[in-house]
């Protein structure tokens, strides 16, 4: 086994799950103030962790919420953000031009911004309304916020009782979920380190799962070729550029959308050779509910693709951190 500091990682998202309570205090001061409408705002991964948010609320939630991607937003700005309007964005060092201009334009509107940026120090922590600061576990962080949202609205009854388990068992369930992968990362890195081009399809949490792994990772870290797609469009194009000799992995979660990613896994051993079902359901989750699965199933499937990275690092002798031209050329 490829070893990893379980102790580290099980601190990150304990210390993560300890910010509910600052959460709670700022989301509910929000909420007895009055809002509008919540606007979250992402561009690259962040965008992506914007979108597992949407579909986590779009399935429970009947508050006003929409996904706004930075760079379109600053280009075609959008009238729903304004007096009223809250902001959630996520940035780890707090630089990224087109978040920090994104905030400002839509202060500027009227909105007010909830950021959550990794360095304390950064310009943006300094520019948004609130600001809370701790590093990783950004998806984790956005789901805080929606659920207290959502309970505020009396649309999430279980809220006590689902981070009652999460406190308990989150982080150690997480960590047996990595060395339970570590194996079929090391078989999956093996057989794809060499791919021209490689296709993720998932949906529901798992497509903003699916969207910047294929691209935050193995395009921006390990320089590999990818194509990511939604399970709901599989079947109106991708299907036909698939034969036998196609990589292709499905992420397949536990919410509301699962069987959108099963009917693409039913169908690939029809027509593909080097496909892979990466299934979430799979895994024990020691302590968590049946019924909750499903709201951390993108959790689950992070710490699977982690071992994949982990094994494509050390099998193709490439280290994750080295960029060509992202933040080293001026664009």
């Amino acid at each position: 086994m490829l070893k990893f500091d379980e102790q580290k990682q099980i601190e990150s998202v304990n210390g993560a799950l300890a910010l509910r309570n600052q959460i709670n205090e700022l989301i509910d001061g929000i909420c007895k103030e009055g809002y509008k409408n919540i606007c979250w705002l992402g561009i690259g991964g962040t965008y992506a962790s914007c979108l597992q948010a949407e579909v986590h609320m779009k399935e429970k939630s009947e508050l006003s919420f929409f996904v706004e991607n930075a760079a379109e937003y600053l280009t075609t700005g959008n009238k729903k953000v304004g007096e009223g309007t809250i902001v959630i964005i996520s940035s780890v060092t707090g630089t990224t031009s087109e978040i920090v201009d994104g905030v400002k334009k839509a202060q500027k509107s009227g909105a007010r911004v909830i950021g959550f940026i990794d360095v304390a120090t950064a310009e943006l922590a300094k520019l948004v309304d609130y600001v809370i600061t701790y590093p990783a576990n950004e998806q984790l962080k956005f789901y805080m916020v929606a659920d207290r949202f959502m309970y505020n609205a009396g649309e999430f009854p279980e809220y006590e009782d689902l981070y009652k388990e999460l406190d308990q068992y989150l982080a150690t369930a997480l960590v047996e979920v990595e060395k339970e992968a570590d194996a079929f990362g090391e078989e999956f890195a093996n057989r794809h380190k060499d791919d021209k081009i490689h296709y993720f399809v998932g949906a529901g949490n798992q497509y903003g799962a699916t969207y910047s792994y294929a691209m935050c990772y193995w395009e921006e870290q390990h320089w590999i070729r990818t194509k990511s797609i939604h399970s709901a469009e599989f079947f109106h194009g991708m299907l036909e550029i698939i034969d036998k000799d196609t990589p292709v992995t499905v992420f397949i979660g536990e919410d509301s959308q699962r069987s959108l990613s099963e009917r693409v896994a039913n169908f690939l051993p029809r027509i593909c050779g080097k496909y892979n079902i990466i299934d979430t359901k799979k895994f024990e989750l020691k302590g968590i509910s049946p019924e909750y699965r499903g709201y951390i199933s993108h959790l689950v499937m992070h710490a699977v693709t982690q071992r994949i990275d982990a094994h494509m690092e050390k099998v193709n002798c490439h280290p994750m951190e080295i960029r060509r031209y992202y933040r080293r050329l001026d664009y």
